[in-house]
């Protein structure tokens, strides 16, 4: 038998005087891993349990010397087992409202966060009411079934479903819900879309009848013109109107335009301002003294203008009240921006100029508000006459 080398390892470890066993040297047994058929090595208990780090050093340099890999020393060592994280199914409000404050705080539009904020509100609502039901595609097409039942468009009902995906997304990186669970989400499809609908506007007429009965002497009178005049010869958004500044509106080329307006979606225009619109807004800004800031201020029941600004609320109701002057049904801020889209096409105004002066990303849009592909001016089924009156004889 062969001298142990116990020389060796006492050259390398003289403080432990490392101690060899006789049943170490045993056969080697080919059946078992090599570490197995090495020799024991007895080192101090105390000394190598205080300093765990320099124990393993030591057995790697014994290794070393003995012929062993770092392979066949890694297979020995033991190994750690992942702890399996489990995903719940179904989901309690509090973990909801979690994953609908993640969604709210990764939108940057305010409008955006309000009606995802409303659309998330709605949708655990419902799950809430429902017994407890698993969070899956089964429930959210369920939940699509309930929105149709309630008779919105198709275009609601889609950004809904858009915000119960994002719901879903923030619950699945948030280690709430099962990913797989959330991919199925991800494949509900929304509700198809079958035509266009018309929407709402005002022919040249009505346009000039809703500025004369809103024209009067007090100073409210006089602000409402000026907002009516900005939203049917500019085409702005109540939300733009609202923002809209002193500053903006400046002189370029000649001809008074709103300089830099940041509108949906953060883009920027350019928006022409025709004469009488300016002459309107010039009206008010001398009534109510507003040198800078926000153009269009609240008015009090004395007649007198307060505050900073108003709210995308009180446009609203500025034109509804005056709609109802003129026996308008259903009249709203936006119908102001689409008859200016329409007065301008139809007095021959190019496509391309009208989706500037909108601020629309896409030119489908702009053709949506003007009903490009139908004409209810003169209707092909009026070019056959009439085939029918009553009280004559058609014989």
């Amino acid at each position: 038998m062969p001298a142990p080398p116990g020389n060796e390892l006492n050259a390398v470890f003289p403080e432990h005087k490392v101690e060899l066993h006789q049943r170490s040297f045993r056969p080697l047994d080919k059946s078992v891993s090599p570490m197995q058929n090495t020799f024991d090595c007895r080192f101090p208990h105390n000394r190598l349990c205080a300093r765990p780090a320099q124990s393993r050093g030591l057995l790697g340099q014994a290794h070393k010397l003995l012929g062993v890999s770092a392979a066949e020393e890694a297979a020995c060592m033991p190994t750690r087992t992942k702890k399996h994280v489990v995903r719940k199914v179904v989901l309690g409000l509090p973990d909801l409202d979690h994953a609908k404050t993640a969604v709210l705080n990764s939108l940057s539009s305010p409008r955006s966060r309000r009606n995802y904020k409303f659309a998330m509100e709605q949708f655990i609502t419902w799950y809430c009411s429902e017994p407890r039901l698993a969070l899956n595609r089964t429930v959210v097409l369920r939940f699509r079934l309930h929105l149709e039942s309630l008779g919105l468009a198709a275009g609601t009902i889609n950004q809904r479903l858009a915000a119960v995906r994002r719901l879903a997304y923030e619950a699945a990186d948030s280690g709430l819900l099962s990913p797989e669970l959330a991919a199925g989400i991800r494949r509900v499809k929304g509700v198809k879309q079958l035509g266009c609908r018309a929407g709402n506007w005002l022919n040249r007429e009505q346009a000039r009848l809703l500025l004369e009965k809103s024209n009067g002497e007090g100073l409210r009178s006089i602000r409402d013109v000026a907002m009516i005049s900005i939203l049917l010869g500019c085409g702005l958004r109540r939300a733009e109107l609202s923002a809209l500044r002193r500053e903006d509106i400046q002189i370029r080329q000649g001809h008074w335009a709103i300089v830099d307006l940041v509108g949906k979606g953060n883009h920027v225009r350019t928006v022409p301002m025709p004469i009488w619109v300016n002459e309107a807004v010039d009206r008010w800004l001398t009534a109510a003294s507003v040198a800078a800031g926000r153009v269009f201020r609240a008015v009090s029941r004395h007649g007198t203008p307060w505050g900073t600004g108003i709210s995308e609320n009180a446009v609203w109701y500025v034109i509804r009240s005056c709609a109802r002057r003129l026996e308008l049904d259903h009249l709203a801020p936006h119908d102001l921006r689409r008859t200016c889209a329409k007065l301008c096409h139809v007095n021959g105004g190019e496509l391309e100029q009208i989706q500037f002066l909108l601020g629309h990303a896409s030119v489908l849009t702009t053709e949506r508000y003007l009903g490009c592909k139908q004409n209810l001016e003169e209707p092909v089924n009026d070019r056959f006459g009439c085939l029918f009156s009553g009280g004559v004889d058609s014989r």
